[in-house]
């Protein structure tokens, strides 16, 4: 993160300069295999996008940045984010970076383009995020690639046959994408079951931050709160896993994790998604001269690992990132008015949120006399999140970051929010917006 100052003591460490953010836009997410089965993820972050140029007047706007990225990309997408921008009512020669960190890509997308922003490197800019789990890369086997390159080099239809006499029928199964971590070959899924178990998180718990997903979530549709965060896409006006659920009905679902005794179900776990989301982000000089009112100011974000080859909880990251962000604006858990906790499976939040109460985790892992703290459940994920929305690896932080910093508006001044995703490789990522009103 940039460098940073205080006015005066007990004041929040600021940026050199206030990074504002003034709204977002996303599509719907969607569920794998349904509506944006035959898009793209160009598609979906041009449709992202463009939703955000229109909602923002932005149409030939020349900004200074954007950043978002994809978790699953074929190799010709490797200028995805510039292909959008080109495909945008944007001015086209509006550069662009591709950018991935898994789960946290949306996020980090957004701090780059804040700190760029704060230093004064330039004065606007878009981060976010696309994924698509229909559209995922399907890889060959390493034969057979190397009999397609022969294929591809021969240069006679003799040698070209005798290529393709060579094939055989093992070398035509496809490898299916795989979210497995390299090191110790068990998926996301996989791991937090381990740690379900460790933590003692009761299904029970899991099966009520479910609930409470879906039912915050669907209270701020019927409030028109998504109004002015989302555009429409493909027939969707809303996210497509969101349903009215109940406790009776995900008491009843069959673990997916963890065996047949464990607790993890497809009700309380995140769903494979497909979706995209975009924020504007500016500096007060040009929000004022665009006559743009700011929701929310971004004044940290910080990311951490944790060693999950050698015993650490792999989705545990946010755990520490979090006490190491606040502690250097001096606050706590209790200053927090919202904590938005991505829910990759309801596990993972009760995880977090055990950690932060555990006092042993407190002293031996954190460094502090005692427990970090405990939030508030009345701010906790306040309109719902990933359980009930869907979650589109790199799409989540833009949907969360618009979210919360309009939440934050509407809250009133000197109003703080915590943000908090875990990503693969034992990574988290949080952030600390304070309201613009």
């Amino acid at each position: 993160m940039p460098l940073k100052y205080k006015e005066n003591e007990g004041d929040l460490v600021k940026y050199p300069r206030n990074v504002a953010v003034l709204g977002g836009n996303r599509i719907p997410f969607a569920r794998a295999g349904k509506a944006y089965k035959n898009v793209s993820n160009q598609d979906m972050l041009t449709a992202a996008l463009d939703g955000l140029v229109a909602r923002f007047s932005l149409q030939g706007e020349l900004l200074g940045d954007v950043a978002a990225g994809a978790v699953l990309k074929h190799a010709k997408d490797f200028n995805l984010t510039r292909e959008a921008v080109l495909g945008s009512a944007l001015d086209s020669r509006t550069p662009a970076i591709d950018i991935q960190r898994a789960c946290a890509t949306g996020l980090d997308g957004i701090s780059l383009v804040a700190n760029k922003i704060a230093l004064g490197q330039i004065e606007v800019g878009v981060g976010g995020g696309v994924d698509s789990t229909s559209d995922a890369p399907i890889e060959v086997s390493n034969d057979l690639r190397a009999l397609l390159h022969r294929l591809n080099t021969a240069k006679t239809t003799k040698d070209r046959l005798k290529v393709l006499k060579d094939i055989r029928p093992g070398h035509l199964k496809p490898s299916a994408p795989s979210a497995a971590e390299v090191r110790t070959g068990l998926n996301m899924g996989q791991h937090q079951a381990l740690s379900t178990e460790r933590w003692g998180i009761t299904r029970e718990e899991q099966d009520e931050i479910a609930y409470n997903s879906h039912k915050n979530l669907m209270e701020a549709y019927e409030k028109g709160f998504f109004d002015d965060l989302m555009t429409g896409y493909q027939g969707l006006d809303r996210d497509e896993n969101l349903r009215v659920s109940t406790r009776e009905k995900l008491a009843s679902l069959k673990p997916v994790f963890g065996g047949s005794e464990g607790t993890m179900t497809a009700g309380n776990s995140t769903p494979l998604s497909d979706g995209a989301s975009t924020v504007l982000i500016a500096s007060e000089e040009w929000a004022n001269e665009h006559g743009h009112q700011p929701l929310a100011y971004i004044r940290d974000i910080h990311t951490r690992s944790v060693d999950f080859v050698n015993g650490a909880d792999l989705l545990s990251a946010p755990a520490y990132a979090a006490p190491e962000m606040l502690e250097r604006h001096g606050l706590t858990l209790d200053d927090m008015d919202f904590v938005e906790i991505h829910e990759a499976f309801a596990a993972t939040v009760a995880m977090i949120l055990k950690a932060w109460e555990d006092e042993e985790f407190g002293k031996n892992e954190l460094g502090l006399p005692g427990a970090f703290g405990t939030v508030d459940p009345a701010k906790l994920n306040v309109y719902g999140s990933s359980l009930a929305a869907g979650h589109p690896f790199a799409a989540t932080g833009g949907r969360i970051v618009a979210s919360t910093a309009k939440m934050l508006y509407e809250a009133g001044p000197g109003k703080l929010a915590l943000i908090s995703i875990c990503a693969a490789g034992g990574q988290g990522t949080v952030a600390l917006l304070e309201s613009a009103r």
